[in-house]
């Protein structure tokens, strides 16, 4: 018996320590995730659709968006519309999800609009029997938000900002008790920053033309802030202008609002390399809630009725990730992958069991 208990206690110390080096093997310490609501991979790989960029009827005035984002070169198009997706994580991170190449990224669940596609994306499995709607319901899976925010180390330290008001139901901020400032939520406490000031000033006075999305501008502010002042470790920020835009049938503000929100990442990870604390210790993952259609009729919409609309796509830059570009290899990814995938890069286990494997190739 006590052989055993010395082998027994030999192999734990033994795991523990392979367990300690594996996570000492990642530089990531800080994780940022970004999503734009329901941002085709169209856009993202070949720029400008042709389909609907002119003479369609969804822009002001014919032919205004060409000089800014036509070009007959598709890779010179998404170049024009997603400058820093291209010029720097292209160069420096992945982009998946062109399926000119067979390189898939999909859903995992089947419903093809936002609750669901976020709480698969912030979950690491889709529920396809709970989640079945957008109603303001709290989530009732964990999101690897809320196992981080349970552990010491995260605990306080993870924030969540959305355009969307059903962000606090779908972190459920009830129950993890994680800050969440999405819709016309403004920042509050005693030692805001003059940003933070300027931005609830601002939102109050400038409405946007939806009742339960704040327009990016506001969610971008708030965000920045928060890296700036609050330096959290895991952050996560959900842009929704190109999803309202969409629907509303208007290619002109849905292109414009994409390549503002390429710029507002920019923005992020400019500071992110400038910052003591996040500079080559940071990943960024950026994705997006589901597709949409692919006609000039369906393009409007998604959903399970639209053909195509749980096509998606994903990208990532940080340390630990090594620098493929856009992959153009046969694969298949879904969202649900990205928790786990966030744990491992924190050197981390995920707890459920139902999530998705690892993106292999986002851990190097």
């Amino acid at each position: 018996m006590f052989k055993k208990s010395i082998i027994w206690a030999t192999l734990a110390v033994s795991l523990f320590h392979s367990a300690m080096v594996s996570a000492q093997d990642y530089k990531t310490e800080n994780v940022i995730l970004i999503t734009l609501d329901g941002m085709r991979w169209q856009e993202v790989f070949t720029g400008a659709d042709s389909l609907l960029v002119d003479d369609t009827g969804m822009i002001e005035t014919p032919g205004s968006l060409l000089p800014d984002f036509w070009d007959v070169n598709p890779l010179k198009r998404r170049e024009m519309l997603f400058p820093f997706l291209w010029n720097t994580i292209a160069k420096e991170g992945q982009i998946y999800g062109n399926r000119a190449f067979g390189n898939k990224v999909n859903n995992q669940n089947t419903m093809w609009f936002s609750y669901p596609g976020y709480n698969e994306f912030l979950s690491g499995f889709a529920d396809d029997k709970r989640i079945t709607s957008n109603d303001k319901m709290n989530n009732p899976n964990k999101t690897m938000l809320e196992y981080l925010n349970e552990m010491p180390e995260y605990n306080g330290k993870v924030l969540a900002f959305g355009s969307w008001d059903v962000f606090p139901y779908i972190v459920n901020e009830e129950r993890s008790g994680i800050p969440v400032n999405a819709g016309f939520d403004i920042a509050k406490g005693d030692d805001l920053s003059p940003e933070e000031l300027l931005t609830n000033k601002m939102q109050s006075e400038i409405r946007g033309p939806w009742g339960g999305v704040r327009l990016d501008v506001f969610t971008q502010n708030y965000a920045m802030a928060a890296l700036k002042n609050q330096k959290p470790k895991v952050t996560y920020i959900s842009y929704g202008e190109t999803d309202d835009w969409a629907h509303e049938n208007h290619y002109d503000q849905y292109i414009w609002s994409a390549k503002q929100t390429d710029a507002y990442i920019k923005e992020i990870w400019d500071f992110v390399q400038s910052d003591p604390q996040y500079k080559d210790k940071t990943t960024l993952i950026i994705g997006t809630d589901h597709g949409r259609g692919t006609t000039k009729t369906s393009w409007t919409g998604h959903g399970s009725s639209i053909h195509n609309a749980g096509e998606i796509w994903l990208a990532a830059i940080g340390p630990d990730t090594p620098a493929l570009g856009e992959v153009k290899s046969d694969g298949q990814l879904q969202s649900a992958m990205v928790a786990r995938t966030v744990f491992k890069l924190l050197g981390l286990e995920y707890p459920d069991e139902k999530a998705a494997p690892v993106i292999k190739e986002m851990v190097k």
